[in-house]
């Protein structure tokens, strides 16, 4: 039967049933978008161009090339757009992409459909159509992201650089994922899985909060490529001897690595809340001295949104 991982820094889940932890940040490799099954679709009602072109003239078999390559060209941009979409989806904090590729993929669909329907004389038909297409794809896809999300307050310099930290510890991490492969044990898969959850879940507050990058890069370079490192030379030893010490000295290791990576993500999320705490208090204390709220010494009931905007019925008086 399948157990709970849990440790020292894991909250507990609720009496209700419910999870008060945030949902585990997915791997790249593992981002799926719900609409990319109809890119493979579309492709495949497009084969008939392709199969049709060798019955064609010379001109009307370049024309049917064109027109499959041109509409698969477009549905492989699009599924790249959808993936990017559904990457910036997955992230609190993203920029919009560089390139809006369901935006090419729909001009390069409609310019397929088109060329395909091209026949002498019926030019305007055949636009039509292509017009057509690229609405179609519009309608069927939606549109690139177009503004970058959560990056009020973020520096895009240090953002550019978690983001490159970031992906070299994915890149470590899935190097150990492949390694692991090797030694045919699915538990240790597993172990090596919930250590790269538990790293991941550090990955998501650097790239929400870049300004600890200095203090955590250490994690994210030295610790994760010596972590690699040693699964590899673990995995080839233990793939020959199946050494029971070995094997105890590595999950030694992954425990102590993960509890040291979860902690560092309480400190990060503890830190946080001091943080929004201060703020509180001093937007509490600039209040007290405008007269919008009185001081109330000793413990104060939480602040709600009226107390903000709403004026108490003494000081529109005094007023």
């Amino acid at each position: 039967m399948a157990r709970r991982f849990g440790g020292r820094f894991s909250p507990q889940p609720r009496l209700d049933g419910t999870d008060p932890r945030p949902p585990a940040r997915p791997a790249p490799g593992e981002i799926r978008h719900p609409l990319e099954s109809r890119t493979r679709w579309v492709t495949i009602m497009a084969i008939p161009l392709l199969l049709s072109a060798f019955w064609q003239d010379p001109t009307g078999l370049a024309l049917q090339l064109v027109a499959f390559g041109a509409i698969a060209s477009g549905m492989w941009m699009t599924r790249e757009g959808l993936q990017a979409e559904a990457a910036y989806d997955a992230r609190r904090v993203a920029r919009r992409p560089a390139i809006p590729r369901k935006l090419f993929g729909g001009i390069l669909t409609g310019l397929g459909l088109a060329i395909g329907a091209w026949v002498p004389g019926a030019e305007a038909g055949a636009g039509v159509i292509g017009v057509a297409g690229a609405v179609l794809h519009w309608l069927a896809f939606g549109t690139d992201p177009m503004r970058d999300k959560g990056m009020e307050g973020v520096d895009a310099f240090q953002q550019d650089r978690a983001q490159r930290i970031v992906t070299e510890g994915e890149a470590h991490l899935k190097a150990m994922q492949d390694a692991i492969l090797r030694t045919g044990d699915r538990r240790l898969e597993a172990r090596v899985g919930m250590f790269a959850a538990t790293a991941r879940e550090l990955f998501g507050h650097i790239e929400d909060d870049p300004d600890h990058i200095a203090a955590l890069r250490r994690y994210l370079g030295v610790y994760l490529q010596g972590a690699r490192d040693a699964t590899v030379k673990f995995a080839d030893l233990y793939a020959q001897t199946r050494d029971p010490r070995a094997r105890q000295d590595y999950e030694t290791l992954l425990d102590d690595l993960e509890t040291e990576f979860a902690a560092r993500s309480a400190r990060l999320l503890e830190g946080g809340r001091s943080d929004l705490d201060i703020e509180i208090s001093v937007l509490r204390e600039r209040l007290s001295r405008e007269g919008l709220r009185p001081a109330m010494p000793g413990p104060e009931r939480p602040m709600t949104m009226d107390d903000l905007l709403i004026p108490r019925t003494g000081e529109k008086q005094r007023r």
